[in-house]
C-alpha cells in the first residue's frame, strides 16, 4: 500500500474563541452541539465575537483533518480527499495541510463561486465546544473531487461522520465504499456528533452496510447509534458487531469492543482546557497506532494519551514539539 490513511471529510477553516455560556445563549446557540449555518447565519456572531474582543485561534480544521494531521504528524502517510475554493481561506488551507504533510489533489474547478468552508468554535469555560459550521464548497465534494486509486492503495479509508449531512458529501462516501468492494483497504467510520446520528442514522446504516471495520465515537453518538438508554447498553449492541467501535468517554477513559470484549483505558488526569478536537485525535492516534501493529489495549492508551494533550491545550492542534512528545510515549510502549 502506497499511503496509510486516506480521509474523506469536509475542508473547514476554524477560528476558536473563549465565550460564556450566556453567550452561546445570545445568540441562539446550544451548548456543545454542532449546527450548520449559511454565511449570512454566521455573520452576526461574528460580528458580536469581534466586538467583545474574544481570545481566538485559527488554523485549517474539519474532523477528518484533525485526525489526519495527528497520523501525519507522527509518521503516517495520508492523503486528504476534500473541496477547497481559490480563495484566501483555501490557498491558507492547503498550505496547512502541506506543512503537516498530508498530500492533498489541489484546489476544485467547480462550484467556484463558492466560499471555502468555515466553523466557529465556541469553547465555554467548562471546556466544552460549541460549533456552527458554514460547509461553503465543501458540501459540493464529489467524485471529481476523489483520486481513486489513492485511496484504494491506503491501508485505512476514514469516513468522517458529518458526510452524511450534504446528498454531494454522502454520494462521495457511496462511491469510494462501491469502488473498495472486494479491496483490502480497511474503512473506518467516525459517528462525529450525536444530533448528526439520530437526525441521520439511515445514513450511516447504509455506510454500515458495506462492511465496516472499525468505528470510532463517544458515549452518546455510541447510544445514538445504538439506540441504547445508557453506554453499558451500547456497548453490548456492538458486542454482536463484526466491526471494531473504539468509544470515548472522556475523564472515564475509552473502552474499544472487538470480538465480543471489551477493552478498557483509564484517562490521563489533567486539567481540561478545551475539549475541541479530542476525539479526532483519538482516531488519528488509534489508527496510527494500530497500523504499526501494536495490540489494542496500547492503542487504546496512546490515543488517550494523544488526547490528554489535545484537552490540556486551547485549540485543536499540538505544535511539532507537542506531536513529537506524543509520539516518544508510542514508541516507549
Amino acid at each position: 500500500m502506497k499511503y496509510d490513511i486516506s480521509a474523506l471529510g469536509n475542508a473547514l477553516v476554524d477560528t476558536q474563541y473563549k465565550v460564556s455560556h450566556e453567550f452561546l445563549s445570545s445568540v441562539g446557540l446550544e451548548a456543545d452541539s454542532m449546527t450548520l449555518a449559511s454565511a449570512e447565519e454566521q455573520a452576526p456572531i461574528i460580528e458580536k465575537l469581534l466586538s467583545m474582543g474574544a481570545e481566538s485561534v485559527s488554523d485549517c480544521g474539519g474532523s477528518a483533518t484533525n485526525s489526519l494531521v495527528a497520523a501525519a504528524n507522527y509518521g503516517s502517510k495520508c492523503h486528504h480527499v476534500c473541496r477547497v475554493s481559490d480563495d484566501e481561506d483555501g490557498r491558507k488551507y492547503l498550505e496547512s495541510l502541506r506543512s503537516a504533510g498530508v498530500e492533498h489533489i489541489g484546489i476544485s474547478s467547480e462550484n467556484s463561486e463558492m466560499p471555502t468552508g468555515k466553523c466557529l468554535i465556541l469553547v465555554t469555560p467548562d471546556a466544552k465546544r460549541t460549533m456552527s459550521s458554514m460547509l461553503g464548497v465543501s458540501a459540493f465534494l464529489g467524485s471529481s473531487d476523489i483520486d481513486y486509486d489513492v485511496v484504494e492503495n491506503s491501508k485505512i479509508f476514514y469516513i468522517e461522520g458529518y458526510m452524511v449531512t450534504s446528498d454531494d458529501n454522502f454520494n462521495a462516501v457511496i462511491s469510494v465504499l462501491e469502488h473498495l468492494k472486494g479491496k483490502d483497504t480497511i474503512k473506518a467510520l467516525s459517528l462525529s456528533d450525536a444530533g448528526i446520528v439520530h437526525g441521520f442514522k439511515d445514513k450511516f446504516k447504509q455506510i454500515e452496510s458495506y462492511g465496516i471495520d472499525m468505528i470510532f465515537c463517544n458515549d452518546d453518538e455510541a447510544i445514538a447509534f445504538s439506540d441504547a438508554n445508557d453506554v453499558k447498553e451500547a456497548v453490548e449492541f456492538f458486542k454482536s458487531k463484526a466491526y471494531m467501535t473504539a468509544i470515548t468517554k472522556g475523564a472515564e477513559g475509552s473502552v474499544v469492543v472487538k470480538d465480543g470484549a471489551e477493552i478498557h483505558a483509564d484517562a490521563q488526569k489533567i486539567t481540561p482546557v478545551d475539549t475541541n478536537g479530542a476525539g479526532d485525535m483519538f482516531a488519528g492516534s488509534f489508527m496510527h497506532a494500530y497500523l504499526q501493529n501494536h495490540d489494542i489495549q496500547t492503542c487504546a492508551e496512546f490515543s488517550n494519551f494523544a488526547s490528554s494533550k489535545i484537552v490540556e491545550t486551547f485549540g485543536p492542534r499540538l505544535n511539532k514539539d507537542g506531536y513529537a512528545e506524543v509520539a516518544n510515549k508510542l514508541r516507549k510502549s
